[in-house]
Formats: C-alpha cells, sequence, structure tokens
C-alpha cells in the first residue's frame, strides 16, 4: 500500500492531478485516523493528501510529525496553535497560517503521534523534499536516503530525476536510485543492469548494497529450486565434521551417536538385580560385553540408538550439503559475484598504491631525519649519537617560535630557517668542543656524542618539561588529499615530501655546483691531497657538521607537525637515520635518498603483513639490513675514500 501511495507523490507535486479537496476537508474525510493515527491507518491519510495534493500538505505533514497539530473539540477541525501565556490559544489556519480565532487549552486536544507513525510521517517528508523547489532541501532529502535507505524512497526518487536541474543533484540521485535498485527494483534486468553499473567502483555504498545479494548459508542436502552456489561432501573435506553432523541432526537424517561416558552412564542407570540389557553385572569386564549390552538396551527403547557397526564419519560420508544463497535469483547472484570481484581487483590495485604513498611519505621523512647524518659520517667519519637531539632541537625551536608568532603560516616560515641557524650553531660548536679532538677515535666518539646525547635530552627535560608540546601546522596543512574511499595522504606528509625533494636538489646543487661542494668533495676522497691543494680540511669538517646539524633542526621542524614533540623525539629516527645511511652508502645523497626508499617500503610493508604488531616491523627491517649488509657492506652506492674506509 505505501509503495503504491508513493510512487504517485511526485506526479501529485507536478500537478498532474487535479485539486478536488482543501486540505481541512480531506483530514476531515479521515478524522478519526488522524486523531488516533497508528502504524497500519497513517498510510491510509497520507494516501488520500497527496492524492488532493491540496496547499500547506507538506507543512501540515511537518508540523503533524512535531506534534504541533491541534484539534478542535467542538467541531473536530485541525488547526496550528500559536500561544504566548499558555492560556489563551491563537488558532491558525492549516493551509494559510492565517490567524481564525482564540480558543482556551481545555477546548483544543493536541495530536501526539507515536514513534511508528512519526518515522512513517518523516519517510513521506523525504518524498516532498525531493521535488522541492530550493536545492538545498533537495540535498537534505537525498544525504537523508543516503544515510537510511528504504524501499519507500526508490519509486519517488526516481520519478524526481527527470526533473532535477541541479546536474551534481542529479548525478546524486541517478547513482543513489542505482544503489537503491540493487535491493528493491522488482524487475530483474533493471536490478542486473544497476549491479553491472557498479564494476570497479571503490565506494563503501556499493560494496554494502552488493554484499547481501552473495550472502550464504549451509543446508543438508540439495534442494530443489534453491540457488545454489555450490555442493559440499564431507568426505572430500569441503565441510568440517562438527557442522555437517550439526546439519545432518537438525534435518533429522542422523541421530547423535553417544559417547563412550554417555553409554557407561546409560548402563549404570539401566541396572536390575545385577543385570543390565541381559548381561551380568561380573561379565562386563569387556568392551564388547558393554557394547552387546547397550545394543539390548537400545532395542528395547530404553536407550538412546547406537550403531557400534557404523561411525559418524561412515554416516556423513554418503551425505551432501550444499552451500545456497539467501537471493533466489542465479542471474543477481551471478552479476553481484562478478561485479564484486572487479571491485575487489581494483581495490586492490588502489590499495597498493596507498601502501606506496604510505612507503613514499615514510621514506621522505627517513630521507629528512638521515641526510645531515649522511653528509657528517660521510666526510667525517663520525659517528654522531646526538643526531636525534639536533631533530629535538629543530623540533622545540619551532614550538617556541609559535608562542610568540600566533599565525601558523608565518611560525613555520621563521621556523624553517631559524632551526637551522640554531643546529648549525650547535653543530659547530659541538664540533668545535669535542669531535675535532676524537678524530681516528671511533669508539670515543661514539661515547662522547651518546653523553652529549643523554645531556640534551635533559636539558630539554629542564626546560620544557617530560610532557608533549604541540607544533600546529598551518590550516592549509590540515586534512588529507583524498582520491577515493581507498587512497588518501594528508597533506603534512605531502610537505615533507616537497620539503625532503626540494633539500635533495638544493644539496646535489651545493655539492656539484658551488666552491664549498667540490671542496666537501675533495676532503671526502682525500684529505691529505685536498690540503696539498689548499684547502682546509679543519674548516671544511666544521661547515659540514655544522651544515649537518641544520638539516637536522629543519627535519625536526617538519617532523614535529605530525609527530609528538618530546625531549625523547630524537630517539625515535635516530636507528632509522643510521640504518637509511648504512644502507643507502655513507657520504652519498643518492645512496641516501635510495637507502631511505628501500627502509620506507620495507617497513610499510612488514607492517602491512602484520598489521597488529608495529615492533615486529622493526625487528624484521633490523633482520633484513644485516643480511644486506652481509652482502653489500658498503651500501646501495659505495663511495671510495675516507668514507669508504680506504
Amino acid at each position: 500500500m505505501m509503495f503504491r501511495v508513493l510512487a504517485v507523490l511526485w506526479l501529485a507535486l507536478c500537478g498532474s492531478f487535479v485539486q478536488a479537496l482543501s486540505l481541512q476537508e480531506v483530514l476531515q474525510a479521515n478524522q478519526a485516523a488522524v486523531e488516533k493515527a497508528s502504524r497500519k491507518t497513517v498510510d491510509a491519510v497520507l494516501s488520500d493528501l497527496v492524492t488532493a495534493a491540496a496547499p500547506g500538505t507538506q507543512t501540515f505533514i511537518e508540523k503533524w510529525a512535531d506534534r504541533d497539530v491541534w484539534m478542535r473539540k467542538e467541531d473536530k477541525l485541525f488547526f496550528f496553535v500559536e500561544t504566548d501565556d499558555k492560556k489563551t490559544y491563537t488558532l491558525l489556519d492549516i493551509e494559510t497560517g492565517a490567524p481564525i480565532s482564540e480558543a482556551q487549552k481545555r477546548d483544543l486536544k493536541q495530536l501526539k503521534p507515536n514513534s511508528g507513525v512519526r518515522s512513517v510521517l518523516a519517510s513521506y517528508l523525504v518524498q516532498f523534499k525531493l521535488m522541492d523547489p530550493e536545492p538545498r532541501r533537495r540535498a537534505q532529502a537525498l544525504q537523508s536516503i543516503e544515510r537510511d535507505p528504504d524501499e519507500s524512497h526508490y519509486a519517488p526518487l526516481k520519478a524526481s530525476i527527470e526533473a532535477e536541474d541541479y546536474p551534481a543533484l542529479k548525478e546524486r540521485k541517478e547513482r543513489l536510485v542505482r544503489l537503491l535498485a540493487i535491493r528493491f527494483e522488482p524487475d530483474e534486468a533493471t536490478r542486473i543492469a544497476a549491479i553491472e553499473s557498479f564494476r570497479g567502483n571503490l565506494s563503501v555504498e556499493a560494496r554494502a548494497a552488493l554484499n547481501p545479494i552473495v550472502e550464504t548459508q549451509t543446508v543438508f542436502g540439495v534442494p530443489e529450486n534453491a540457488n545454489i552456489a555450490r555442493i559440499l561432501r564431507y568426505d572430500q573435506g569441503d565441510i568440517d565434521q562438527t557442522t555437517a553432523l550439526r546439519l545432518a541432526s537438525a534435518a533429522g537424517a542422523i541421530m547423535p551417536q553417544p559417547s563412550l561416558p554417555e553409554r557407561k552412564a546409560a548402563l549404570e542407570a539401566n541396572i536390575v538385580d545385577g543385570v543390565v540389557g541381559g548381561v551380568p553385572l561380573h561379565q562386563l569386564d569387556r568392551q564388547a560385553a558393554r557394547d552387546a549390552a547397550y545394543e539390548a538396551l537400545a532395542k528395547a527403547g530404553a536407550v538412546p540408538d547406537w550403531q557400534a557397526a557404523q561411525s559418524e564419519q561412515d554416516a556423513l560420508a554418503e551425505m551432501e550439503f550444499a552451500v545456497v544463497y539467501t537471493e533466489p535469483s542465479a542471474a543477481v547472484t551471478e552479476a553481484a559475484e562478478a561485479t564484486l570481484a572487479s571491485i575487489n581487483q581494483s581495490v586492490g590495485l588502489y590499495q597498493a598504491l596507498d601502501l606506496g604513498l604510505d612507503a613514499l611519505s615514510l621514506a621522505s621523512i627517513f630521507f629528512l631525519a638521515a641526510i645531515g647524518l649522511a653528509i657528517t659520517f660521510g666526510v667525517m667519519g663520525v659517528i654522531n649519537m646526538a643526531h636525534g637531539e639536533f631533530i629535538m632541537m629543530g623540533a622545540y625551536t619551532g614550538y617556541v617560535v609559535q608562542l610568540f608568532v600566533p599565525n601558523y603560516t608565518a611560525s613555520l616560515l621563521i621556523a624553517l630557517p631559524l632551526a637551522f641557524a640554531v643546529t648549525f650553531g650547535a653543530g659547530v660548536a659541538m664540533e668545535r668542543l669535542v669531535i675535532r679532538w676524537l678524530y681516528d677515535r671511533p669508539l670515543e666518539t661514539l661515547l662522547a656524542t651518546f653523553g652529549i646525547s643523554i645531556a640534551l635530552q635533559q636539558i630539554a627535560k629542564n626546560i620544557f618539561g617530560t610532557q608533549a608540546r604541540p607544533l600546529t601546522a598551518p590550516g592549509w596543512l590540515d586534512g588529507a588529499w583524498v582520491m577515493n574511499d581507498i587512497v588518501s595522504i594528508s597533506y603534512i606528509r605531502i610537505a615533507i615530501f616537497v620539503l625532503g625533494v626540494v633539500f635533495f636538489c638544493l644539496l646535489l646543487f651545493i655539492l656539484k655546483r658551488t666552491r664549498l661542494g667540490l671542496e666537501v668533495r675533495a676532503v671526502t676522497q682525500n684529505p691529505r691531497m685536498a690540503s696539498s691543494m689548499g684547502i682546509n680540511p679543519d674548516r671544511i669538517n666544521m661547515l659540514t657538521f655544522g651544515i649537518g646539524s641544520g638539516i637536522a633542526g629543519i627535519a625536526g621542524v617538519a617532523i614535529g607537525l605530525y609527530a609528538k614533540v618530546t625531549s625523547e623525539m630524537g630517539s625515535d629516527y635516530i636507528v632509522q637515520s643510521f640504518m637509511t645511511v648504512v644502507v643507502g652508502g655513507v657520504g652519498n645523497i643518492w645512496g641516501t635518498l635510495l637507502g631511505a626508499g628501500l627502509i620506507g617500503s620495507l617497513q610499510k610493508g612488514i607492517e602491512w603483513l602484520n598489521p597488529s604488531n608495529t615492533l615486529a616491523a622493526q625487528t624484521y627491517m633490523i633482520l633484513f639490513i644485516i643480511l644486506f649488509i652481509q652482502f653489500r657492506p658498503r651500501g646501495i652506492i659505495a663511495l671510495k675514500g675516507r668514507a669508504a674506509g680506504d
């Protein structure tokens, strides 16, 4: 009944019916059903309202659902009401809203439809809004249907497409009609066409509409005229014994065989004068005698039947089971299976793309964190365990800048060069005060820089405390770039990737096109020869260490935009930084880039295989790197010279 009413709703709104009755007259014709509305009677009332298409019908239904309709007891007429003092009520015409008269509350009865009636009214209102002249209200109606689709929405939604003049809304309506057709379209050909239209579609709504079609249940036997997905046999391992036995027992095809303890208890319960099942008790010392006694009791009907000669497995081996679709149409399920297969294929491809983007994003973070270490380690051969603390110093520099510059974009533009300057100065001071006295003494250098690392962490704790500090990204970095329902990447990670590319190009330019880069490469290849050519290796070491530390500071600002800023944040990246440098090849920017890509891809790949245990990704990654350096100890791109140990 309701589906028929909704199917003619759109015609009524377009003026296809000639108005014969006023809204009040229609309501008076259904007075009793309106006054005491129920889910069974409200459809008939709404059907008459739609057919009459009287002015004010939509407003009346809205007011009715909101319990804002009143009935005058004297003549049973319906009104809207306005009141200020809660004593005298102004009656408003339900069609025009114009004041008619005043009445006392005792002369009126407020209509209070229950929740079931209100849900029906709300469903009708959605249909009205689909044809509303206001595009905003039509969009709200579509959103309401998308949130809670119902069979009653299908016909009027389909009918409203032709009159829709907004391309965006029309596209949404057409897509929503196809989704509803999958569930509610009675014509099989139209339903199959709607299913096939979603081939390769990645939306969650499409999969939610298709998955119920391919739902199955396993039943005993092979029922006739059923939409069978496949036949199962126990003797071929298609179905486990527990499930097969449960289904066969429920169908009455096999009686559950009593277990040995159950048979023993049955024998004990049927002992009469020292005899059970015709066998004296002193003869029940063998299992065969006990089985014979039980069979005798079973024949007499005293205990459940038990077939000693045939096991449950033997009985099940002769039986067939079927996996049956809940959807009765084989053509529909075939189309749904094919469409879901194409969707799953597309989902797999885009999941691989999403995983690749995640790996690229992580690689850019590792590259930024490791590039400074690669320069210092490559030129100077210094194992700087305090490199992570320079990252931490850069992040805290960004935090301090934001305390004084509340504009996040401006503070970021200030923080990047300032972080470079702060950590550059700290790196130069560290090199001049500590590192320069420990060249060619790697163990002492490692211990010294490790001690500096601990000291810097403690200083940060004393200044900023142990709680994480916020480093807020500008508003234009909020959100994510979304390609579809599967592939997305945050704008912050895109910005870090761009920053990594910029630094990669900048460092290549410095090393290949500037005098400083020429001197750095000369010292890297052969410091003694470079010294004899007028280059001061001591100065180059100082500048190189400062530049490497400064880049770590910039990396700290970038990383702090999405990670927590704490005194220990540097320790989260120092291990990956060293792994990146070692795998890529010390002192080589291209090697660092390749090493970061390999480490990032490996970590994301392991996390995808084992998403519940991120610690396993770290462990497996370290094991892989240990194996890798066994075969390529100098990394992907090996340098010659001091950095390579020549």
